[in-house]
Parts: C-alpha cells; structure tokens; sequence
C-alpha cells in the first residue's frame, strides 16, 4: 500500500507539471535594472554559507520521493544528476523504509550513487528520536529534513489526523541528532510566526515550502474516491510571500515552490533565502527525457544564474539581497496586510547612482 501510494505520489505530480504551470506570485517580484551595474563574470561566486553549512551552489534538489521499486530508480537518476553538477539532493519520506526496511536501498542509493555529496534525509514529524538518527545513518546524511504538512495530511485518505506532537517531537529531535535540522513545508508554506516557532525549537534552518508549484492537496484529492476536497487546491502562502514574511524571524531560510527557471531563483536569493530547492520542474524533465537532460538543465540553471548575478552586479548569493526589488499586485497586498514594508526593498541598493558618482565603481 505504501509503495503504491508513492508511485501515485510521482504520477500526479508529473501529471500536475505537465498541466498548465502558469503564473505565480514570483511574477509579482522584478529587480530595478540598474544599467551599470554590471561586473566582470568570474567575479561571481555561487557559494553559499549559513547555519554552519557551505554549499558550493545555492540551488539542490528537493525532497521527491523513495520506498517502491520505480521510485528507488528515480532516487538513482536524481543522485547521479546531483553528483554531476555539485547541487545538494534531498531524500523524500523516509516513513517506507520504518515501516518496511526491505526498501532501504530506494533511499539508500542517494549516498551510493553521490558518495561525495550533499545529502538530506527525510523525515516527518512524528518520527521518533531513534528513526530520525537511523534515517541520517542510512544516508551519512549531512543534514536532516523534518517535513510538516497538515493540509496534504487532512486530504490524504489515510493521512494523520493528530498534530499536536509535532512541536515538542521536532524539539526533541532537533536537540538529539549530529547534523543540522531544517524544518519543510511540502507546499502550503510557513508563516512568520510558524518560523519564530521552529527558531525557538532549536531548528537551524527553514525551507519555507511555499504554495506555486507541486499541490499536494491537490494530488491526495486525486487519491479520494470521491474528490471531494477540491476547495482545498490552492491553499497556503506563496514561497514570494513566505519569504518577504520570514523577514527577521531568526533563522536562515531556504526557498522552495513554485520555482521555475533560474530568475525565479534569483528573485528568492534576493528575498533573502540563502537556497533554492526544486522538485517537480526537474523530477518533470527526469521522467520526460531522462537523466543526460535533467543533468544539462540543471548546468544550464546555474550558468544563467551566474549570469544573472554578473548583470546585476552580486558577487555572491548574500549581495543580491542588496538588489533593487518591486513588489506589485497581490503580493504587496499580503505585505500591507501583514504590516510589511515594500518600499524598503526598493531602495536598498544605498542609492547606486549616487555611489557610482562618488566612486567611479558600481559597488
């Protein structure tokens, strides 16, 4: 049953891509172009650092999938397309292999076919201290993924139904294991208050997991016999959103959902995540076109997004934050409603003409 869940999992999610991705609040962020502030390409530097991890690239691949024998292979085709290109992978649920260990390999040939990587395991929040510490083994994980999804469990046909643990089983796992937590959304994003939470719970970082790409209310609704939660399609904070949201609450944040091409990933480096994830874009070009494909999309990803930055004047992931930013439409509506401040992001560069003048440099 768990296996046949998973392979539903990847099908819908494929089915989903290859709707109509369309336009997200991402669209509603654009940088001032600043027409000289250009510098010299190999000045740019992808490297990113935060809570103690330094990742060569600040783009990895999310958390998909594992526990059936056609999942397993997914799992190999993304480790092998992380391995070539040097972005951070995560695992997916690793709940298949407690429940049936047989299916360790799904998981366990993420760190076989990317020995020297970095690797994410996953887990949900009401494994115990002892699985969290047997999902990291598994992997020689570097990290630990903690995923929360209420909305996806409320729709699931045989999801959870009790949430209250969560909180104090997170703390506890958080304190126990030797690598570093980061706490995720599966799609329906994390408010400011959630990530002030998880900052008290001595998480060290959170990926937002914001609503704009793969639904997973919608896909579990998909699963119903009746369909009869289609209200719920939709539901949550954009990862734009999430992000002007997090502002300050304390913990370094990554982004994911809803990302689309590598000015999307820009745009969330400049709203402050210190990484993007990506699943269904790549798990889409995966399952289309295989693995040569993902690895040349995910290459070409990153040249344009050193592109980017070498136009917009960032040296590093951290300098795009001081980029120039419009929020229009219904993002600036969330920020009004939550009591955030665009015009801030507007002005942030220090003035760059005035600078230039003074200093006959763009920076």
């Amino acid at each position: 049953m768990i296996s046949q869940r998973k392979d539903d999992h990847v099908r819908l999610a494929v089915e989903q891509q290859h709707g109509h991705v369309g336009r997200n609040q991402f669209d509603e962020v654009s940088f001032v172009h600043h027409a000289l502030a250009g510098i010299d390409r190999p000045d740019v530097s992808l490297a990113t650092t935060f809570a103690g991890i330094a990742w060569q690239v600040p783009l990895y691949i999310n958390a998909m999938t594992g526990g059936s024998t056609k999942t397993g292979e997914i799992n190999r085709d993304l480790a092998i397309a992380a391995q070539e290109t040097g972005v951070p992978i995560a695992s997916g649920s690793m709940s298949a292999y407690f429940k049936d260990p047989s299916c360790a390999d799904t998981f366990r040939v993420i760190r076989e076919k990317n020995p020297d990587g970095f690797v994410l395991a996953n887990i949900n929040a009401t494994a115990s201290v002892e699985k969290a510490q047997r999902a990291v083994d598994l992997l020689q994980a570097n990290a630990l993924q903690i995923h929360i999804n209420t909305a996806q469990e409320t729709v699931m046909p045989e999801g959870d139904r009790s949430f209250s643990a969560w909180v104090p089983q997170i703390e506890r796992i958080a304190a126990a294991v030797d690598v570093p937590v980061i706490v995720k959304e599966v799609g329906f994003g994390l408010s400011r208050e959630s990530v002030l939470m998880l900052a008290n719970l001595g998480v060290q970082v959170a990926d937002l997991g914001g609503r704009g790409g793969t639904d997973f209310a919608r896909i579990e609704n998909g699963r119903r016999a009746l369909g009869d939660y289609a209200f719920l399609e939709g539901w949550g904070q954009s990862t734009a959103a999430c992000l002007l949201d997090a502002q300050g609450a304390g913990l370094p944040v990554l982004a994911s959902g809803g990302v689309r091409n590598p000015l999307d990933v820009a745009r969330a480096l400049a709203l402050g995540a210190s990484g993007v994830g990506v699943s269904g874009g790549f798990l889409r070009t995966l399952m289309d076109d295989g693995v040569p494909a993902l690895i040349a999309q995910i290459s070409t990803w990153l040249d344009q997004l050193t592109a980017l930055m070498t136009m917009l004047g960032a040296r590093t992931p951290a300098e795009l934050t001081h980029c120039d930013l419009l929020i229009h439409g219904s993002l600036r509506d969330f920020c009004t409603d939550r009591g955030i401040e665009t015009g801030q992001y507007a002005r942030r560069s220090g003035g760059f003409n005035t600078l230039t003048r003074m200093t006959g440099s763009t920076r």
